[in-house]
């Protein structure tokens, strides 16, 4: 065995108290190599890195990629993990409004059909042992053409008396 290629690393004690683990010196410089080369080269794609080159194409304000992480990074997953997780939020709060709200016939200037309402206290209370982002998640949920309710942001207490209607 050469002394070069191989160091004994610390033991681990197991149940005899004399096994010991070989490591390849080899190896580690190896895998270090390897993860500096794919280091080098993400430092140059990024714009923050003072090792951009000048021939690195960064995405211009307008353009599709402008703004958003690369595709396949950690950064899109959780961005992607993240939004699968609000959609499940609005989702349970749509069938929150449809166990405890009120079935009623849609406006008149609107098609025919009938909605399910639910006064914003009553949702509050019944939303507060579920989660302390009711009013984020009813928010997402206009955005989404879910739900509707009169003015910007509701309060608690203020707003109690604002009916949220549930439009699917």
């Amino acid at each position: 065995m050469d002394t070069e290629d191989k160091v004994q690393a610390p033991a681990q004690f197991g149940n005899d108290d004399t096994a010991v683990c070989i490591v390849s010196v080899k190896g580690m410089k190896e895998n270090w190599q390897k993860w500096s080369s794919e280091h080098q080269e993400y430092q140059k794609q990024n714009p923050f890195s003072h090792d951009t080159r000048p021939s690195v194409v960064v995405p211009q304000r307008g353009q599709e990629d402008y703004g958003r992480p690369l595709q396949g990074s950690k950064t899109d997953q959780r961005g992607k993990d993240a939004h699968t997780h609000i959609n499940k939020e609005v989702e349970e709060l749509c069938e929150v409004i449809r166990n405890i709200g009120e079935p009623r016939d849609k406006d008149e200037d609107r098609s025919d059909g009938k909605v399910t309402t639910v006064e914003f206290g009553k949702l509050f209370e019944h939303y507060v042992t579920i989660s302390n982002k009711l009013v984020g998640i009813l928010l997402r949920a206009r955005k989404q053409r879910l739900v509707e309710f009169e003015g910007e942001m509701l309060w608690q207490g203020k707003d109690d008396h604002v009916v949220i209607s549930l439009l699917e």
